[in-house]
């Protein structure tokens, strides 16, 4: 599955986190990397001012971070769950093997 920057992406992504009893909020702030986790009260703040590609990689780049029991995902939050998990591992694999000694 290729990744589109639309609106249904994020929706789709959103609900992996939404499924696990997180709520996704957008806010103003000072934010590093443009969320923050509320561990205690499964909030995740994404910067409000991000643009809508910049909201679909963060929140992708936030999943591997989350409490996430793939199990307890509806189907098509699955699979767009492992799509996700599974271009995070590769590219991390792919980080890894550019910094190993030659």
């Amino acid at each position: 599955m290729s990744m589109k920057y639309t609106q249904t992406t994020l929706d789709k992504v959103e609900k992996i986190a939404e499924e696990m009893g997180y709520i996704v909020r957008y806010e103003r702030g000072s934010f590093q990397s443009g969320f923050c986790i509320l561990e205690e009260k499964k909030v995740v703040v994404l910067n409000k001012f991000l643009q809508l590609e910049g909201r679909i990689n963060t929140m992708i780049d936030l999943l591997p971070q989350l409490k996430i029991d793939a199990d307890a995902l509806t189907p098509d939050s699955r699979k767009w769950y492992d799509d996700i998990m599974g271009k995070f591992h590769s590219s991390k694999d792919e980080e890894n093997s550019d910094s190993s000694p030659a």
